[in-house]
Formats: structure tokens, sequence, C-alpha cells
């Protein structure tokens, strides 16, 4: 499955969130899971982020603590919710 995940945040909370999504990383880097590939982006607004992720199964992150906390307190994080938006690729070059 690949998802596309986008949301917006109040601006007091933007140094939260990057707090918490580099915990997040750091758990991806050392637990190594090899069923996800995943990368986020903080758009030029600073306050908007993008994330892309490739995974088998969408609970299994629920096996990851870091991820939990992250995702636990997004909602009240952001300005605009999460929406998640499954992707159908086409096509791609040197993406992957």
């Amino acid at each position: 499955m690949q998802v596309m995940i986008r949301f917006k945040l109040k601006p007091d909370q933007v140094e939260k969130n990057l707090e918490l999504g580099r915990a997040v990383y750091d758990e991806f880097a050392s637990a190594r899971p090899d069923w996800l590939r995943q990368a986020t982006f903080q758009l030029d607004d600073g306050v908007s982020f993008v994330t892309f992720a490739e995974l088998d199964d969408p609970g299994r992150l629920a096996e990851m603590p870091a991820f939990q906390r992250f995702r636990s307190t997004l909602d009240e994080r952001c300005d605009e919710p999460p929406v998640l938006t499954v992707l159908h690729e086409v096509g791609s070059y040197r993406f992957t």
C-alpha cells in the first residue's frame, strides 16, 4: 500500500511536531522495519507537512512506540486535520 498523508499544523505546534517526528524516524532507523518505506517533507509555508509511505500492513505501526506518541497528539497539533490518500502508481523514475 502506498499512501500520502498531508496535514497543516497550528503555528505554535511546529517545533513539537518536528521533535516528535524526529523521534519516529530515529525509531525507524533503530528498528529497521523491512515492511516500511517512508519520507516526510515540510512545505514552504512552514506549517504544512506531507508524508509518503509504502507499507505492507498499516496496523504494524502500532508496534512502534514513537509513532504512537506522534499520532496520539497529531489532531491537537493540527490546524487542518490529516488527510490520507491511497496512491496508485502510474510510473516513476528513480523514485524508489
